[in-house]
This record gives structure tokens, C-alpha cells and sequence, in this order.
């Protein structure tokens, strides 16, 4: 699944890095809390969250993921698109819910992916 087909699917919209939005995910994890993402290591990530501040951006780069999609009609600010854009990351969001974002995005294929080593 591409990103902007996970965006189109939940609703959503791009805040930023819509021209990358043809980056293949593999799987998906949601999550509010930056340390349940770093216990979920695998490749080819999309995050969805409800916590909107600079931390989500340095996880993800920490992590090396490339797209995030805001739950709940969560919208980044100024400093967290310009973080996004200096680290190739997609934003996008929903006015979903975790649960509905993450359930839509499973009837659609999108499953877990191999796990990358740490």
C-alpha cells in the first residue's frame, strides 16, 4: 500500500511531503506513546498517532520512518511540518479515530511486515 492510498482510504489529508506520497508501507503501528513505537521495529512503517510535538518527528527519524498520519483531526504546527520536510518525512491526517484508522487500514491488506534488526 502507498501512502497516499492510506491517506485516500482514512479520509485524510497531507500536511506536508504529499509529492512522496507514492513510498510503499509494509505495515502500520498506532500508537500515542514514542516508546511503544520504538519497542515496534520493522520496515517500510507507517505511524499513526494522536500526540502532536517535535518528538514524534525525532522518533520517527530515529527510526527511520518516512510517513505519519495524525489521528483524532490532530494537526501538526509550522515547526513540526518544517522538522518533517528536513527529514523526508510525510504528514498526513484523519479525522478518525485510532481504532477505526487502524482497523480500515487492516480490511485493506495492510498487515504486519518483516522485522528489522535492531
Amino acid at each position: 500500500m502507498t501512502v497516499a492510498e492510506a491517506v485516500s482510504l482514512l479520509e485524510g489529508q497531507f500536511f506536508s511531503g504529499e509529492e512522496n506520497a507514492g513510498l510503499e508501507v509494509a505495515s502500520a503501528c498506532g500508537a500515542d506513546l514514542m516508546s511503544d513505537v520504538m519497542a515496534f521495529v520493522k520496515d517500510r512503517v507507517l505511524l499513526l498517532t494522536g500526540l502532536v510535538n517535535p518528538q514524534v518527528i525525532r522518533t520517527a527519524e530515529l527510526l527511520d520512518i518516512h510517513a505519519i498520519i495524525f489521528v483524532r483531526g490532530k494537526t501538526p504546527g509550522r515547526d513540526m511540518i518544517d522538522m518533517a520536510g528536513e527529514a523526508d518525512i510525510i504528514l498526513g491526517g484523519t479525522k478518525l479515530p485510532m481504532f477505526l484508522a487502524c482497523g480500515k487500514l487492516y480490511e485493506a491488506g495492510l498487515r504486519g511486515g518483516g522485522t528489522r534488526a535492531i
